[in-house]
């Protein structure tokens, strides 16, 4: 693994006199073919995107500048991602595939997976059998809170389910892309804890806001609201999914904020983002649910 402390790429030298390569940060750019080099003198043959996000692979053209026959593989939705804003920092897939893939080169192999609505279309598990190494990005943060509004995540769902199907395969090193070290399968735990946590204490603050009096009560919440803001709705929601917001983060925080890493950064924004979620994606709706 390549690291600036920030973001982190993999790759992996063959026997076969050549190099494959897992996502290019940009703020690692130049300093991974410098890596690379400090390695062996070998080419990069392949590289594979783990998505199409430019944070990752936006100095994938510099790799793929060292070598012109280079191979690039990525999932089919991550093709089209990329095509929706061409970009001459991220090439073009050469090779793509729907459910599975598996890069041999020589005694590398590299098994690639999408498992469903995650993090955006087209995002893989990036698994190496032989060194028991697992790699996939912008979900868990060994050590540290997840990224603003859960990672950016666009299925919060495929994102919790995400941690299970993380611990389904035999790894014992962790790659997430993201800050200064590898994880572990307890660092999965951890994190699949808090965020489990987090949608326990989502769904019950939503509860509270339906009941006739208590903290966040819309009974008692609302009507100085309405009444400053006759007629104005968006006004309401703000005012109560703040109040449900604030309750959830400073929960929350009483369990998280010793054990992880920028939890004062970025707790409120995971909580919004979870109970979003929450209402959304489960029609836990509280006082806003079906009339019987």
């Amino acid at each position: 693994m390549v690291t600036d402390g920030r973001y982190q790429a993999l790759f992996s030298v063959t026997d076969c006199s050549s190099v494959i390569v897992v996502d290019a940060p940009p703020t690692i750019g130049a300093n991974l073919l410098h890596d690379i080099g400090t390695i062996t003198s070998f080419p990069v043959t392949h590289m594979t995107y783990s998505h199409s996000h430019a944070d990752h692979i936006l100095a994938a053209g510099l790799i793929a500048a060292s070598n012109p026959n280079i191979s690039i593989i990525a999932h089919a939705l991550t093709a089209e991602q990329l095509a929706l804003a061409p970009d001459p920092h991220r090439p073009a897939p050469t090779t793509t595939f729907e459910t599975s893939y598996t890069l041999t080169i020589s005694n590398q192999t590299l098994e690639l997976a999408y498992h469903g609505p995650n993090h955006e279309p087209g995002y893989i598990f990036i698994h190496s059998p032989h060194h028991r190494i697992l790699m996939l990005v912008d979900v868990v943060f060994p050590g540290w809170l997840p990224f603003a509004r859960l990672a950016e995540d666009q299925s919060v769902p495929g994102y919790i389910l995400a941690h299970e199907q993380i611990l389904e395969y035999d790894f014992t090193t962790f790659v997430g892309g993201h800050l200064n070290r590898v994880g572990t399968r307890e660092d999965v735990r951890i994190q699949q804890r808090y965020v489990q946590d987090l949608y326990n204490t989502s769904v019950h603050a939503i509860g509270l806001s339906a009941e006739a009096s208590g903290p966040l009560s819309i009974g008692k919440m609302l009507p100085p609201v309405a009444e400053a803001n006759p007629g104005n709705s968006w006004a309401l929601f703000r005012v109560y999914l703040g109040a449900v917001v604030e309750f959830v983060a400073e929960d929350v925080g009483t369990r998280w904020n010793d054990r992880l890493a920028g939890a004062d950064v970025f707790g409120v924004s995971n909580a919004a983002a979870m109970v979003e979620a929450v209402r959304n994606d489960w029609g836990v709706l509280g006082p806003f649910g079906t009339a019987e």
